[in-house]
């Protein structure tokens, strides 16, 4: 036996926009929620008929219910890195002694830098994860200097 749909609090909202979506997208997001609630298909109808995937009916219709209305499907992410350790204020913060040292020296200890974020981070973090925190402020170790 199949769950009952839920999103019957959207409702509304979907029948509205089944009249005033002007991308596919919208269309289709206002389908995911409409076609299980009133017509009582499953996901399997429901994405045959709007032409999309079980799980990207899926996610139209999760995307729909959890946002009260349109979700922007194809706009693009805020900005924002994954998996990231501090954000880029706080990784200036951090990298603005080794740059100081390094510009009066002429050199950049990448190992003092380890060092230090692993402390920071109360962690061990790679090597690569240092090079490209620091190439993501400007240093190249090809040119080692910043830029």
């Amino acid at each position: 036996m199949a769950r009952k749909p839920s999103g019957a609090e959207v409702l509304e909202k979907a029948k509205k926009l089944l009249t005033q979506a002007r991308t596919v997208e919208e269309l289709r997001q206002a389908q995911a929620v409409v076609l299980p609630l009133i017509y009582r298909l499953t996901m399997k109808e429901t994405a045959q008929a709007i032409g999309v995937s079980v799980g990207w009916a899926c996610q139209l219709r999760t995307r729909f219910i959890i946002e009260g209305g349109v979700s922007t499907v194809g706009a693009p992410a805020p900005a924002r890195r994954r998996r990231e350790n501090m954000t880029l204020e706080d990784e200036r913060a951090f990298l603005a002694p080794f740059f100081d040292r390094a510009r009066e020296t002429g050199v950049l200890v990448v190992r003092d830098v380890k060092l230090a974020l692993d402390a920071r981070l109360k962690r061990s973090v790679a090597l690569a994860s240092v090079y490209n925190l620091l190439h993501r402020h400007g240093w190249r170790s090809s040119m080692n200097e910043l830029r």
